[in-house]
């Protein structure tokens, strides 16, 4: 049975597609064929929004993490020979920090529900029973109901080709920007990374394939989403950052 299907589950669906597409007919007189474009990202824009203070407690954990992160390696280096010890230990250390090392995880699984009913938005052709009509539209010549790939295997590949490339385009540029902005510093005396571990700092880069799979509506909601968690993240992270407003340290003499 599709989850999508369940009455409930429908309904709140169904409420969420009846808003873009209302969205979609209100900003068309201005927008005019890019209108389903503007309400998926409006709409993707909103979401996110509701969903920020689940941003703001991983930006919080990032921090506590980092904070913890010598005190967590001398414990390695002290009682890393009995794992019975460094794990009491290890959690005697969070309880006197008054934190988790889950801290940040309950809020980031929260939100997956919320991010799933959305995306479905993007990929059911079929939603409480009726058509999804979004997916029948078309956004300067590309169908938002086709995949990239689909595309490619129709007759009609050109009038499209170039809205699907620019998307696909501009979610690698988001996220080369993502990996080199957002990646935090390794604490002092951290060893360099291992080739497999820069072989897995590339891992982003699938969600460019993912995306040349799915519906357009649901590419440019990755977009969208993608650019937003680089913005929000970056932003959290100077307005957050424990070190900020505090004076530099005078020079010695």
């Amino acid at each position: 049975m599709d989850f999508f299907s369940w009455p409930p589950i429908a309904a709140v669906l169904d409420a969420a597609y009846g808003f873009v597409t209302a969205l979609s007919a209100a900003v068309e007189p201005v927008a005019g064929s890019a209108a389903a474009l503007v309400a998926i990202v409006v709409l993707t824009v909103l979401v996110r929004a509701l969903l920020l203070p689940v941003g703001v407690s991983q930006v919080r954990a990032e921090y506590t993490r980092r904070r913890l992160a010598p005190a967590l390696a001398d414990l390695q280096r002290r009682h890393g020979s009995d794992r019975e010890l460094l794990a009491r230990k290890t959690m005697e250390l969070y309880r006197e920090e008054r934190t988790s090392p889950f801290a940040g995880m309950l809020p980031l699984l929260a939100q997956i529900p919320v991010i799933s009913l959305v995306y479905a938005i993007f990929t059911h052709a079929t939603i409480a029973g009726h058509a999804n009509a979004l997916l029948g539209e078309h956004v300067f010549g590309a169908p938002l109901g086709t995949s990239f790939v689909g595309l490619t295997g129709s007759a009609s590949v050109w009038p499209g080709f170039w809205v699907y490339a620019a998307v696909l385009l501009l979610i690698a540029v988001v996220t080369t920007v993502s990996r080199r902005v957002l990646a935090l510093p390794q604490p002092a005396g951290s060893p360099a990374p291992t080739g497999a571990l820069r072989a897995l700092s590339f891992l982003p880069y699938v969600t460019v394939i993912f995306a040349a799979f799915v519906p357009l509506a649901a590419a440019v909601y990755i977009l969208t989403s993608t650019a937003w968690t680089v913005v929000e993240r970056a932003t959290l992270r100077r307005l957050l950052d424990p070190e900020r407003g505090r004076p530099a340290p005078s020079p010695s003499h």
